[in-house]
């Protein structure tokens, strides 16, 4: 249509190109479309026609100003769409001035279109010299906001750039780590896909494989990407594709069943009803332009008559391809006539279907922008006015610039381009869902607006129908997620996504699933059987309320209660020979500190505290050293008074009662000297002993100085041995008044008992280390009282008739 300014429109109305054999010896045929009639693309031209008109009839934009159109059907193809880049740019007659210069009689103020990402490229790479802007509905490839390369370039509908990464966040959502893609060998696909990686490979999104094909490829390269998908373990599958590349594998996959897939759909081809009637996707999901609405465009697109469409060749194949008839008859095809009884409301198809108008809108808001260009360009503000002059001379310079400032509304919706011709990203999040009757619909379930903050972006406000129908979210994991207390080993040769999960190290948790890392618990803590997380360790003593301490605690008891009975025994019968003629005193005073002995080992258990730790080991040496000297005086007093007896001995009066009660003191004295040395300078104290058990606490005394603690026992050991040593030397001394053999015995039990107790002791690990040392004591201490009470009060109280000075003084036993 004519007009003072003329607008160009490329659409994809045919999807394959009449393929030319040149022979290069006659004129090759002019380029012609095959194939059927796209219905949507047909929709959006007649879209494009709408909006002229309706600015044509408009009072406030371009008054009294009338625009007419060109509009050319691309077939879909990069050769035709140039063959119209350089029609729209220059008109068909080729018309040269005196320069170098090509005429502008018949270039286009603007173009709309193309629908494809590489006919837009290479569109815009034709008329971008001219500076005509190029104003896209469709192209949404990422490389046409390169300024650079296509600066008249712009567009309506989002960069796939958002739209990538829209779709790398919507497969985060649902936890889909191990996927499938495959994509259009075309920029669009090829761009689109490698975005939507890159964002993917951010989100931790791993992919199985990766496939491309174009629609002109043989049929063994679709087949082989059919193959991958059917053979692939990736549940979901992201398709960066055209709706006509789409079309033929979806045809290649239903043509043997394969397993369910979950599709994820690019806006190309994820909104294209005509797409509905492959009834396998049901459940896919995808992110689509937001539905409009554009008033009297359905009465416009409806308002088809045979007469109206027999002056266009274009809708002329539309209607006998819609109604399976022809209009004019011919003997080349067996239809018959149409009858004129075809009405066009009752068609069902893309065309008559504006109950989700998308890009029919982009392609709308296309128009309205050029014409807004082209009113600030040639309309001047006069009062409250515009006046506009249809005689300006307008360069498409002009319009370019004006389109770069362009901010209007129209139908409720802004249009506006940033500093790269993209407008801001908003997208509608659909699934295709089977309504009541079975069929496939589409439903807006979401939304995403790039223009919000980071992670506020997406919004899903209502229930999806997934795969097969589901209701649960479909899984596609290349392994299972590692549950707490495991972490990630990835496995050689595969992406991240696919791992082992191996269980965290001892004393190692992990509290998160899919952890690829295990972390150690405090020093005081240790892991739970599960190891997700940290409990306190146990803490381990030797306590009266368990059954070892209950029986070390009894034998002490025992041992003190046995020692104050013999006491008592000796007391009631202390004038008897046997007992005055065992140094009585020196008897009780043994006595004395073995009760104190037994009663000693009993600070041995319970939870160390300080006085507890000072006062086991302390009352322990001191105890022992008395018991040792009381031994040791009680041997020298038997070797004494048989040296006594021998002509001319002296001894006795020089180790008389005052003499024993003074080496007691004195050896006790050096002991109580040591441990008094020992608290002062570096006392035991109670510890938390870590490193013996990984798993749990030993509270337990240490030594403080280990030098204080060899000492005291070096020196009751140094006693005992000397005791030993002496009590061997009166052991064959005559009469049954002779109790060295009785000592030599216990101090034998002694050192042997305390020789074994240093390995034992060392080598023994936590509660067990305290329970050696009272087994020690008590050990050594009932060797003592048996060996050097026993046959005592076994004379006393079942042998009386030997209790007599007489058989005390007889030689032998």
């Amino acid at each position: 249509m004519d007009g003072d300014y003329v607008i160009g429109g490329v659409f994809a109305i045919h999807n394959y190109m009449h393929t030319v054999k040149h022979n290069y010896t006659t004129m090759p045929e002019p380029l012609s479309c095959t194939g059927s009639i796209d219905s949507r693309e047909l929709r959006l031209s007649r879209a494009m026609v709408f909006a002229i008109e309706q600015i044509n009839n408009s009072t406030e934009l371009l008054p009294g100003i009338k625009l007419g159109y060109e509009i050319y059907d691309s077939c879909a193809s990069v050769s035709v769409a140039m063959h119209v880049a350089f029609q729209l740019s220059g008109g068909l007659d080729p018309v040269f001035n005196t320069g170098d210069k090509c005429s502008k009689s018949g270039m286009v103020m603007a173009v709309v279109g193309e629908s494809g990402s590489t006919p837009s490229i290479s569109m815009s790479r034709v008329i971008g010299p001219f500076n005509i802007p190029q104003v896209s509905h469709f192209a949404t490839c990422a490389c046409l906001s390169d300024k650079q390369q296509y600066p008249s370039f712009f567009r309506t509908i989002p960069s796939d750039q958002f739209q990538a990464d829209a779709l790398a966040k919507l497969v985060k959502h649902f936890g889909w780590t191990w996927i499938g893609a495959v994509r259009a060998d075309s920029d669009y696909g090829n761009n689109g896909m490698a975005s939507f990686l890159h964002a993917a490979r951010k989100e931790g999104i791993c992919v199985e494989y990766s496939e491309s094909f174009y629609r002109t490829h043989p049929r063994s390269r679709i087949q082989r990407v059919a193959d991958v998908i059917r053979r692939s373990t990736a549940k979901v599958v992201v398709a960066f594709i055209s709706p006509g590349d789409m079309k033929i594998l979806l045809e290649e996959l239903s043509r043997k069943p394969s397993p369910p897939r979950q599709w994820i759909g690019s806006e190309a081809w994820v909104t294209d009803r005509d797409m509905l009637r492959f009834s396998f996707l049901a459940g896919a999901i995808g992110f689509g332009i937001e539905k409009s609405v554009i008033p009297g465009l359905r009465d416009f697109l409806l308002d088809l008559s045979p007469s109206k469409v027999a002056d266009s060749p274009l809708l002329t194949m539309f209607w006998e391809e819609a109604f399976n008839c022809r209009l004019v008859k011919s003997e080349a095809t067996d239809r018959s006539v149409c009858d004129g009884t075809e009405d066009i409301k009752t068609l069902q198809s893309s065309y008559t279907d504006t109950s989700q108008l998308r890009i029919t809108n982009m392609a709308y808001k296309a128009v309205y922008a050029i014409a807004h260009a082209i009113h600030n360009a040639v309309c001047q503000k006069t009062d409250s006015t515009r006046q506009c002059d249809k005689f300006t001379k307008l360069e498409s310079k002009e319009v370019l610039n004006q389109l770069k400032k362009v901010n209007f509304s129209q139908n409720g919706y802004d249009v506006s381009f940033d500093a790269n011709g993209d407008p801001v990203a908003t997208y509608e999040l659909v699934n295709w869902q089977r309504n009541e009757s079975g069929s496939i619909e589409l439903v807006t379930v979401g939304r995403y607006d790039s223009s919000l903050p980071v992670g506020r972006e997406f919004l899903i406000n209502r229930n999806l129908t997934w795969v097969e129908g589901g209701t649960q979210v479909p899984v596609s994991v290349c392994t299972d997620s590692c549950p707490s207390g495991t972490r990630k080993v990835l496995q050689k040769g595969k992406p991240i996504c696919c791992y082992d999960c191996t269980p965290c190290p001892e004393g190692e948790i992990s509290n998160a699933t899919d952890s690829f890392d295990c972390f150690p618990c405090p020093k005081e803590l240790w892991p739970n059987a599960e190891r997700d997380t940290c409990l306190p360790k146990p803490v381990e003593f030797l306590s009266f309320n368990e059954p070892l301490g209950i029986i070390l605690a009894a034998f002490s008891i025992g041992g003190a209660c046995l020692t104050i009975i013999t006491a008592a025994v000796f007391y009631r019968h202390r004038n008897s020979p046997i007992v005055r003629a065992n140094n009585s005193e020196l008897s009780f005073l043994l006595l004395f500190s073995l009760t104190l002995c037994f009663l000693c080992s009993l600070t041995f258990i319970g939870a160390p505290s300080e006085w507890s730790c000072m006062l086991r080991h302390t009352a322990f040496g001191i105890t022992f050293v008395l018991c040792m000297s009381c031994v040791l005086g009680k041997t020298i007093v038997v070797l004494t008074a048989f040296r006594a007896t021998l002509p001319g001995s002296n001894l006795m009066k020089w180790f008389g009662p005052s003499q024993q009660r003074l080496t007691v003191v004195s050896f006790t004295f050096i002991q109580v000297l040591i441990c008094t040395i020992w608290l002062v300078l570096s006392p035991p104290f109670p510890m938390k002993n870590l490193t013996t058990y990984n798993e749990r606490i030993i509270l337990e005394c240490a030594l403080g100085s280990a030098l204080g603690f060899w000492a005291v026992l070096g020196y009751i050991g140094l006693l005992a041995v000397f005791c030993f040593v002496l009590a061997v030397l009166a052991r064959k001394l005559p009469n049954n008044f002779n109790e060295a053999k009785l000592i030599t015995f216990s101090m034998l039990i002694f050192c042997a008992v305390w020789i074994t107790f240093i390995p034992a002791y060392v080598s023994s690990p936590g509660k067990y280390t305290v329970a050696v040392e009272i087994f020690a004591i008590l050990a050594s201490s009932f060797g003592l009282i048996t060996c050097i009470f026993a046959p005592k009060c076994f004379i006393i109280l079942f042998k009386p008739e030997k209790n007599t000075k007489k058989h005390l003084m007889s030689r032998g036993l």
